[in-house]
């Protein structure tokens, strides 16, 4: 096999961040080599100098040396980004698209770019490729619409393709469709395929050569056999041990946390009264049914892992719990309140007990602030150092509300509390960060550092119940891991429920009390998560289960 192309030496500096430092890598053509690593580890940045994407303010040293012509971006690079909608202009149709990304690189009239076009729409298996051609990208599924990525990305026959997280952002089901997709492609056509990825599982099943990466740096290269059965470095060693075994959910279980979970189910049965409790939830959207007769209830205390794949409703029904969306139909009560029906000042106050950690902290946070700035916000959005009510159901209190004045306490709370509020170091503590971090943008921060700030800045305002929408997708399994552990030590000490939505049901069952499971707008199951997992009832729960990445030797 010949080579590709050499890395030498290569650096590249943001300001005084440093994205890779003194990287050494060949890539042979014709081989998928997956590079490997977490949010920040330098995959990305590698990627980008390799296709001469990087922006103008990265410093760049070292050699990157090309068997033969030096290749055009676009032409003879095809990059898949991660998120499918970032490769589309939504004012043109995809069809438009691709016509416009394949005459910019060939001299082809109109009409025979629009037969190609087509050819490629039909090779990526979109149904229906000549109405395809003249659909909007809004139009497609996530999954389609990352079919599409790839039939622009191939559009000329590049020699190197390039997909960057191509699949994070999907469910494991439709994952699996497109790495299938890719890996054909690639066989076919004869190209090289750089891989990027944080889930070494996924990455072992594509390539046959694998680059680990941490912190900017190579730490072991070779083949994907050699690294899975004997890794070389600490780093590669965990993330091996980390990855969920999809026929041992239960044994991945710590003996303690499986009778923990079984106390907390045994408790949240006998409660009188759930926290929240959604019943006959329905929402439409051009006549579409999103969510279709959906009731659910949540415990104090409690994780429900919130499973199906991408355009099953799980993000819709989130937002209609936070009160972003109002359903068509069907009630919510919060706390023993009526959720749906509180207004203005009321409603203002109670959000400070339903809290949302989102999939990607770095979209979620100003990039200009500060770490201790981003911790202040939801303490001076909700007012807390002026609040004087608490939401506490009772014969007391105005049953309109919810609310009640109980300044003793309040107090009580208050106080007991107040120091964590205020200091943006004690928070960072909690999450197992440095106080000093406090000081730092956010943007310089790794990508499991943020999604601990992120669940930091969940707690500042003592909420009962936290949504988590995707929140360890996009992290490797070693901070995934370490992310499940401190949202579980996070419970154990403030009995905080969770509504953990995800894709990926071995994630579910490291941390779920319950799973619930949607497909097309509706709950197709729910039930205690060991008993989920061990004998699964819907075909899409069986599907997702099958669909689980394994590591191949």
């Amino acid at each position: 096999m010949s080579r590709l192309t050499r890395i030498s030496g290569l650096s590249v500096r943001y300001g005084g961040v440093t994205a890779l430092d003194g990287v050494d890598l060949d890539v042979e053509a014709g081989e998928t080599l997956a590079v490997i690593g977490e949010s920040g580890s330098g995959k990305s940045t590698l990627a980008l100098a390799l296709a001469g994407l990087l922006p103008a303010d990265a410093d760049l040293s070292g050699r990157i040396d090309w068997s033969g012509e030096k290749p055009r971006p676009g032409r003879d690079i095809g990059f898949v980004f991660q998120e499918p909608s970032a490769s589309f202009d939504p004012l043109m149709t995809v069809g438009a698209q691709l016509v416009e990304t394949i005459r910019a690189h060939e001299r082809l009239d109109r009409k025979a770019a629009r037969a190609r076009a087509v050819a490629l729409l039909d090779r990526v298996r979109i149904p229906d490729p000549d109405a395809a051609f003249g659909r909007w990208p809004h139009q497609f599924s996530g999954g389609q619409k990352q079919r599409i990525a790839i039939a622009m990305a191939i559009a000329c026959g590049p020699r190197l393709l390039i997909a960057d997280e191509p699949t994070s952002a999907l469910d494991t089901i439709v994952q699996k469709e497109i790495v299938a997709l890719l890996s054909g492609l690639v066989r076919a056509d004869g190209m090289t395929l750089i891989f990027i990825s944080h889930d070494i599982a996924l990455a072992s099943g594509v390539a046959r050569r694998m680059a680990v990466f941490r912190q900017g740096r190579l730490v072991e290269t070779g083949t994907t056999a050699e690294i899975v059965r004997v890794p070389k470095s600490d780093y590669t060693r965990a993330l091996i041990a980390a990855v969920p075994v999809r026929e041992h959910f239960q044994q991945k279980w710590e003996p303690v946390l499986r009778s923990e979970m079984r106390q907390k189910q045994k408790d949240s049965a006998h409660m009188a009264e759930p926290l929240l409790e959604a019943r006959n939830l329905t929402l439409r959207r051009g006549g579409m049914p999103v969510l279709d007769d959906v009731s659910l209830d949540i415990f104090p205390g409690e994780t429900l892992a919130l499973a199906g794949p991408s355009g099953s409703g799980k993000s819709t029904l989130a937002r209609v719990l936070l009160r972003l969306d109002l359903p068509d139909a069907g009630s919510v009560r919060f706390e023993g309140g009526d959720w749906l029906a509180l207004k203005g000042a009321a409603l203002r106050r109670r959000r400070a007990a339903m809290q949302m950690v989102f999939q990607d902290p770095l979209a979620a946070f100003n990039p200009r602030a500060s770490v201790r700035e981003a911790l202040d916000e939801p303490l001076r959005i909700h007012g807390l150092e002026h609040r004087t009510e608490k939401w506490e159901p009772s014969s007391r209190g105005n049953q309109s509300t919810g609310l009640i004045s109980n300044p003793a306490t309040i107090g009580k709370i208050r106080c007991s509390n107040k120091k964590i509020e205020r200091d943006a170091g004690a928070l960072l503590q909690r999450v197992g960060l440095d106080p000093a971090l406090a000081s730092r943008g956010v943007h310089a921060l790794s990508g499991g550092q943020r999604q601990r700030v992120a669940i930091a800045r969940a707690l500042a305002t003592h909420p009962s119940l936290i949504v988590l929408d995707e929140a360890v997708s996009a992290l490797d399994v070693t901070v995934r891991g370490a992310i499940l552990k401190l949202l579980m030590d996070i419970q154990k000490a403030d009995h905080t429920a969770y509504l953990f939505i995800t894709h990926d049901l071995a994630v579910a069952a490291q941390i779920a009390d319950r799973i619930a499971v949607m497909e097309r707008g509706r709950i197709v199951e729910c039930r205690p998560a060991q008993e989920l997992i061990a004998a699964p009832q819907a075909p899409i729960t069986r599907a997702l289960i099958e669909a689980v990445p394994r590591l191949v030797v």
